[in-house]
């Protein structure tokens, strides 16, 4: 395909072509499915944070109408547990099945299952189930988990320390030791989370609102004893998961065994307000930051500890240090994480993990660092800039920070900025300018892919993996028609299926890296195909060698630049299509480091006599590689910019301190930003270079950069306008008015 063409392809601002599906109502979702004779089931949640079950009366719960069965500890098949290896791609958050015993470990568990004939029968059920419980004291936040539960564990996989930052902290004549809070955050996408199980001779088909339809079948396959060719999951739509569909939860387990037991098909929603409780969050930290620098602002000591709650039956490590260890130049350095016990369920992988948390601290205290060296922030950083990942004594393989922190200062006029606290005003409103590092690793797992160019001028390429609303389904389409020279309107795309061919997770800013070099070598060898018929007996270029022929615009060229169109080819050898498979390797080891750069830039207003504070203006300029579609691209910074501002501003979720029990799990009281707190102005550069050592597009993950650094600019925009160094999110009104 020529260049120019290309150029059309790769990169361009195309729209989704699954659009029509989901505004036409044609997108099937996990619960839309409705299957014949279908049965529904609805939990019946613990109302205790820890403690044990006496007993169940299900006297009352069985006479309601409908009723088909109401599964318990004491009423439930045995299965098996799975091994959670991420290497073998069977990884859950929480590791105990349902129903596993009488133990309460949190708020909100499941404690039953009731099954009716419709969804209004076995709600109404569940709520006549009447559970006696013995409830024992719980630990409801971070810090009656350190006080009641002793010392932090530490993690000692993510650490890393280089160099003796304590003597170094110790000796150096500019110092910050400060700590930073950030509470539990609940992901709450539009989309609940639903199962739809059903059982057909042995064998389970399960609808489910997955991340990851790979691991959910192998994970399917361990807990019942099945091969994984007798399980099969579909996600063919998402409508997103932040991370919190990435593994199954024990609603999934519940509803294939619970259809298994009734010989019928069973759908299981989960209500919102126990997508609070029983599928993932992002855990409360609290981080201590050290830095110490010369008289030049030079780091010389740098270290990050921190601690974060789990549950009590499994452990997740929140790694705030992830990026610390790397940003920036420094030769003495510590990044530590340790967990310790809650009364919550098992958190989870919540978008940007571990970088979100970890970057409001670190660029927080950037700036608390600049401030006492009275040093422009941004120039603070770049007298920190450099070009090797210290903590792997690796080159990056691609990094443009430099330039993201000039383009992004001046496209939001940072040379303007009056660096006095309150100096900025415009009328009754004291503006606030901050800016921070942003930052995320880029990551490439093994994908498997399937291309079929067919006879008819169109063309076919599925992957196991899915499209959660990032636009996966369009980059796919482009990378053939990059390759083929096929519109864009003419390609079919299948995804979310665990029966197509291997594909990773949607998560962890992969998915792009991962599918597109896959889907590519699929489409060439589609082509490989098509050669091999020009060349052989009777074919157009008979005789001819095949690495002779070239394929543009969906036509083989031969040596002399005769063509020859695809479709001819196989219409003339009366084929349906040319097929072409591919599987591509992860990342590279050894010899880069890869990871995405970027800069925030926000402007806050605040108006003290009326108490109101807004995010008012963002300037974000991100280098993640090469840009494949400009429009989604935009779309996944600037959807990341509002989950920023709702970490900075707005999220907490919150929980009784007497009895351990969740106080704001809906959306009237868990607060996430409206359309009117979003701002008005946020403005997307893009540099687009490509990182051609990560993968032939160039491309590295865009979906979890825009997030990392954000709460810590706003946060820094606020002490600008303020005098207010807020270290605990979210940032409270009343703080900022207490005098």
């Amino acid at each position: 395909m020529s260049d120019n063409v290309k150029e059309k392809i790769i990169g361009a601002p195309k729209s989704r072509i699954d659009g029509p599906k989901k505004l036409s109502g044609r997108a099937m979702y996990a619960a839309d499915h409705h299957l014949p004779n279908m049965a529904y089931a609805y939990g019946v949640f613990s109302t205790v944070a820890s403690g044990k079950i006496n007993g169940i009366d299900l006297s009352a719960a069985k006479k309601m109408p409908g009723v088909i069965d109401i599964f318990h500890h004491d009423h439930f098949p045995d299965l098996y547990r799975t091994p959670s290896s991420f290497a073998q791609e069977n990884k859950v958050d929480e590791t105990r099945l349902p129903f596993e015993d009488n133990k309460v470990y949190y708020p909100g568990q499941f404690v039953a299952l009731v099954v009716a004939d419709t969804f209004a029968n076995a709600r109404a059920a569940a709520y006549k189930v009447n559970v006696d419980y013995s409830a024992d004291e719980a630990a409801a936040n971070l810090e009656q988990a350190l006080a009641k539960n002793g010392s932090p564990k530490k993690d000692d996989k993510s650490g890393h320390t280089r160099g003796n930052p304590d003597e170094a902290f110790d000796s150096a004549p500019n110092k910050v030791d400060v700590t930073y809070v950030t509470p539990m955050e609940t992901h709450n996408p539009m989309e609940m989370h639903a199962s739809v199980a059903n059982w057909e001779n042995g064998d389970l088909v399960l609808y489910e609102a997955s991340q990851g339809v790979v691991f959910a079948r192998n994970v399917m396959a361990k807990v019942f004893g099945l091969p994984p060719e007798r399980v099969e999951v579909r996600a063919p739509f998402i409508g997103s998961g932040f991370g919190s569909k990435l593994w199954l939860w024990p609603h999934a387990v519940a509803a294939a065994a619970a259809s298994r037991e009734i010989g019928r098909p069973v759908q299981l929603v989960v209500p919102r307000a126990q997508m609070f409780t029983t599928t993932g969050h992002r855990p409360p930290t609290r981080q201590q930051i050290r830095i110490g620098t010369d008289d030049n602002g030079k780091l010389l000591a740098l270290s990050h500890d921190s601690v974060n709650t789990t549950s009590m039956v499994d452990t997740y490590v929140e790694t705030t240090g992830s990026c610390t260890k790397s940003l920036y130049s420094c030769p003495n350095l510590r990044v530590s994480h340790a967990t310790i016990g809650a009364n919550h369920g098992t958190p989870t992988s919540m978008r940007a993990p571990g970088a979100a948390p970890g970057l409001f601290a670190l660029e927080s205290a950037m700036d608390e660092m600049a401030e006492q060296l009275k040093m422009d922030p941004l120039e603070f950083r770049k007298a920190n800039y450099t070009e090797r990942d210290e903590s792997m004594d690796l080159p990056f393989s691609s990094i443009h920070l430099m330039e993201a922190f000039d383009k992004g200062a001046e496209k939001f006029g940072w040379s303007k900025r009056d660096h006095a606290v309150g100096s900025m005003r415009d009328g009754n409103d004291v503006i606030g300018w901050g800016m921070a590092a942003c930052n995320w690793e880029a990551l490439k797992m093994d994908c498997d892919a399937r291309v079929s160019l067919r006879a008819d001028g169109s063309a076919f390429a599925s992957c196991a993996t899915q499209d959660i609303g990032t636009g996966t389904y369009t980059i796919v389409a482009q990378a053939v028609s990059s390759i083929t020279g096929i519109p864009i309107d003419k390609i079919e795309v299948e995804l979310g299926d665990s029966s197509y061919p291997s594909g990773p997770i949607s998560g962890g800013s992969w998915a792009t890296a991962t599918t597109l070099p896959a889907i590519a070598q699929a489409t060439r060898a589609a082509i490989d195909e098509l050669k091999g018929y020009v060349v052989a007996d009777g074919g157009d270029f008979a005789g001819a060698k095949t690495d002779d022929i070239d394929f543009d615009d969906g036509k083989l060229i031969n040596a002399e630049g005769k063509a020859v169109a695809y479709t001819d080819v196989l219409k003339r050898n009366k084929l349906a299509n040319a097929d072409g498979a591919a599987h591509t390797p992860g990342a590279p080891k050894g010899e880069y480091s890869f990871r995405s750069f970027g800069a925030h830039f926000v402007e806050v207003r605040w108006d003290a006599g009326i108490s109101r504070l807004r995010v008012s203006r963002v300037v974000s300029a991100i280098d993640v590689g090469q840009i494949i579609n400009a429009k989604t691209s935009a779309n996944q910074v600037e959807g990341a910019v509002a989950m920023g501002i709702g970490m900075a501003l707005f999220e907490a979720t919150e929980y009784d301190e007497r009895s351990g029990l969740p106080i704001n799990n809906n959306y009237a009281e868990y607060l996430v930003p409206v359309h009117a707190d979003n701002p008005p102005d946020v403005d997307v550069v893009l540099l687009d270079h490509p990182d051609y050592k990560f993968n032939e597009f160039g491309a590295r993950g865009i979906g979890e950069i825009g997030v990392t650094g954000m709460a810590a600019a706003v946060a820094n925009a606020v002490h600008h306008a303020t005098g207010k160094r807020i270290r605990e999110l979210p940032i409270r009104l009343e703080e900022l008015m207490a005098t």
